[in-house]
C-alpha cells in the first residue's frame, strides 16, 4: 500500500472510521476515497457497484456498521442483523469483482460464545452459545467473516478479518439509548455532576469485566495489519487487560470530577460475564497498544466537552 495507492474507507464518519483516516493521513496517505451515508448507501447492492466502477479503489477498510449497545440490539434486533449483513454482502463481492489489492474486514469480539475460555483466543469462534444481548449483531459479524473467508478460498481475494475489543474514544456515540457502557457511564458522570446528582445509576452489578481499547490504538493496528497480515483466521486486536464494571465506572467518575454514589441496577443486564480477547498473535507480529485506560477516558472526555456546549448550559 502506497501512500498514493487508492483507499477506500467505509464508514469514515464513525468511531473507527474516523480514527483510521486520521490514522492514514497522519502516515501520509493521501488518496482517501471518502462517501458518507447520504453519498452512499452500503446496504444498496447497484449503488456500491456503481462506486467501485466509478472510483476503483486498491485498498478497502470496511468500517461500516449498525452498532449499539444491549438496549439498541435487544430493541432492534431486524436492522442489526439485516443492515449489517446487507452491508458485508455489497462492499465484500464489490471489492472482489473490481479488483480490490487487499480488503480488511473490521469484526466484532461479540462474535465469541457467551460463556468462551478467558482470554479469548481465535479459535474459540462457533465453540458455544452467543450472548443474547448481541446475538444479531454478532451473527451478522459472523456470516461476515465467513464471507470473506470464503471469498479467499475460492477466488484467492486478499481478505482479512481483524476482530477487536470495546472500542471507545473521540468520535464515540453517546446517546444513552444507543450506546455503548463507556461513552453511557461518561455521559451519565458529566450529566450527574453538572447536576451534582448525589447518586448515578449503573445497568447491572457492575461484576462483569471488559477489556476497553482506545480507538486511536486501533486504528495503528489497522494500518498495521493491512500492511502486515495477510492470513485467513480471524485476527483479535485488544490490550490484553480489563476491568469490572465498577472499576470502569469509577476510572470515568475520576476523569468527570464527579464524587457522588455509584448505585447498581441489578435489574438490568449484565451481558457477558467476561470478554477479554487474547491477542498474543497481534503481540507476535510486534504491536502493542500504548494508550492507557485512565489516560484515554480523561482524553476523551475532554473530547466530549468540546462537542457539548449547547448541551453544558441547559444542564447549568
Amino acid at each position: 500500500m502506497l501512500e498514493d495507492s487508492r483507499i477506500y474507507v467505509a464508514g469514515h464518519t464513525g468511531l473507527v472510521g474516523s480514527a483510521i483516516c486520521r490514522r492514514l493521513r497522519a502516515l501520509g496517505y493521501s488518496n482517501l476515497l471518502l462517501r458518507n451515508r447520504k453519498q452512499l448507501d452500503l446496504t444498496d447492492r447497484a449503488a456500491v457497484e456503481a462506486f467501485f466502477a466509478a472510483e476503483e479503489p486498491e485498498y478497502v477498510f470496511l468500517a461500516a456498521a449498525k452498532v449499539g449497545g444491549i438496549l439498541a440490539n435487544s430493541t432492534h434486533p431486524v436492522e442489526f442483523l439485516r443492515d449489517n449483513l446487507a452491508i458485508e454482502l455489497t462492499v465484500i463481492d464489490a471489492a472482489y469483482r473490481h479488483g480490490v489489492k487487499k480488503l480488511e474486514c473490521l469484526g466484532s469480539s461479540c462474535i465469541y460464545p457467551r460463556l468462551a475460555p478467558q482470554p479469548i483466543s481465535e479459535n474459540y469462534l462457533l465453540t458455544g452459545p452467543l450472548e443474547p444481548t448481541n446475538e444479531w449483531y454478532a451473527i451478522a459479524k459472523i456470516a461476515g467473516i465467513k464471507l470473506a473467508q470464503a471469498y479467499r478460498k475460492q477466488y484467492g481475494f486478499r481478505a482479512i478479518n481483524l476482530m477487536p475489543t470495546n472500542l471507545y474514544g473521540p468520535g464515540d456515540n453517546f446517546d444513552l439509548e444507543s450506546s455503548h457502557v463507556l461513552p453511557a457511564l461518561l455521559r451519565k458522570a458529566h450529566e450527574a455532576h453538572i447536576r451534582q446528582a448525589p447518586q448515578m445509576v449503573v445497568w447491572g452489578t457492575g461484576n462483569p469485566r471488559r477489556e476497553f481499547m482506545h480507538v486511536d490504538d486501533m486504528a495503528d493496528a489497522a494500518v498495521f495489519l493491512m500492511l502486515h497480515y495477510d492470513d485467513p483466521e480471524i485476527i483479535n486486536v485488544g490490550v490484553g487487560t480489563d476491568a469490572s464494571i465498577r472499576e470502569l465506572a469509577e476510572i470515568v467518575c475520576r476523569a468527570v470530577g464527579y464524587r457522588g454514589e455509584l448505585q447498581f441496577d441489578i435489574s438490568k443486564p449484565d451481558g457477558m460475564p467476561r470478554k477479554l480477547l487474547d491477542v498474543s498473535r497481534l503481540h507476535s507480529l510486534g504491536w502493542r497498544a500504548q494508550i492507557g485506560l485512565e489516560e484515554g477516558i480523561a482524553a476523551t472526555y475532554q473530547w466530549f466537552l468540546t462537542q457539548q456546549p449547547q448541551r453544558l448550559q441547559s444542564l447549568a
